[in-house]
């Protein structure tokens, strides 16, 4: 039992180095969002994959992507049903999982592979169709609503399942301290309100932050790199 422990343990480890590698190689083929679509509608039977875990793909993707990763316990078996002449589209939550796929099916065979990059919050943020198996919990209009209701907003969008969306929470419990009532924070996430997310075409990539200041964004940040000093500064400058 120990060394299955190990084991598994290993190639965890394995997995999670060799998307760090893919995700830094600048030379794989990623696609714009304009890009990816484009392409995804000249196929006439698309072959599209998402590249995240079960429990990711069962409350929302692509309508006609399959769900399978590198490691996937059947991994061979999901590869083997496509067709290897024709191009296989490939996203995650980000890119890192996508890039690795993308790499490992090139590496063997298929002649067009291609990562989308912002993965499905790209997809999703930008309005693209896609299946859920839930009704947003915020809608359009209420959120405009809550805008409209408050002088100062601050909006963190994102997803449990992002690495550097967790990051942001203690920041905004930092900001939130601070601000009290002068601020208003929103969280919305993927899981809980992916319509709003769709309705609003303005996401490429998770986190995204956006400050609105008398209903009119005033400040917008993709990641978390020095996220609570720009905030601080756009909150001073307002």
């Amino acid at each position: 039992m120990k060394n299955k422990i190990l084991k598994t343990s290993i190639t965890a480890i394995a997995f999670l180095w060799a998307v760090a590698a893919f995700s830094q190689n600048e030379n794989h083929s990623s696609l714009s969002l304009d890009s990816f679509y484009s392409k995804i509608k000249s196929q006439k039977n698309p072959q599209i994959v998402d590249a995240r875990t079960p429990e990711e793909f069962a409350l929302n993707h692509i309508e006609g992507a399959v769900n399978f990763n590198l490691q996937s316990e059947n991994y061979e078996q999901y590869t083997a049903q496509l067709d290897k002449s024709k191009p296989v589209f490939i996203y995650s939550i980000g890119a890192g999982r996508s890039v690795a796929l993308e790499k490992e099916l090139l590496k063997n065979g298929f002649s067009e592979a291609y990562s989308l990059e912002g993965g499905i919050a790209n997809w999703i943020g930008n309005g693209k169709p896609f299946y859920s198996n839930l009704k947003s919990k915020l809608s359009l209009a209420e959120f405009n609503k809550i805008i409209a209701d408050n002088k100062t907003v601050l909006v963190d969008i994102g997803s449990k399942y992002c690495g550097p969306c967790k990051k942001v929470k203690p920041v905004l419990e930092t900001i939130r301290s601070e601000y009290g009532t002068n601020l208003k924070i929103v969280e919305i996430e993927l899981e809980d309100s992916p319509q709003v997310i769709a309705d609003l075409k303005t996401v490429k990539v998770f986190p995204t932050l956006i400050l609105y200041q008398n209903g009119k964004i005033v400040f917008k940040k993709e990641g978390i790199n020095d996220l609570k000093n720009e905030v601080d500064v756009a909150l001073a400058s307002k």
